[in-house]
């Protein structure tokens, strides 16, 4: 296996597991984890898209890391409200 596939994989993983967490009620989307681990994993999968020259994906898992990387700011900037 190549650094490519490997790092892609980690960053795949991530992304699965965050979404399967997410459907099986264990991670909630307003949490700060769901959007990191997005991030993360976007941000893994795009390198690794980048080592291949893979451009479609480049710009796919690119702008997913943006998007999740946005998430993770707001929900960091925004007070927290505390649940009973």
């Amino acid at each position: 296996m190549i650094e490519a596939d490997l790092i892609g994989a980690a960053g795949v993983a991530l992304l699965l597991g965050a979404f399967a967490a997410n459907l099986l009620g264990v991670v909630e989307k307003e949490s700060l984890v769901y959007p990191s681990a997005n991030f993360v994993g976007a941000s893994l999968a795009t390198y690794a898209s980048w080592l291949i020259a893979y451009m479609p994906f480049v710009v796919l898992e690119g702008v997913w890391a943006c998007v999740s990387l946005a998430a993770v700011l707001r929900l960091a900037a925004s007070p927290r409200v505390q649940r009973d």
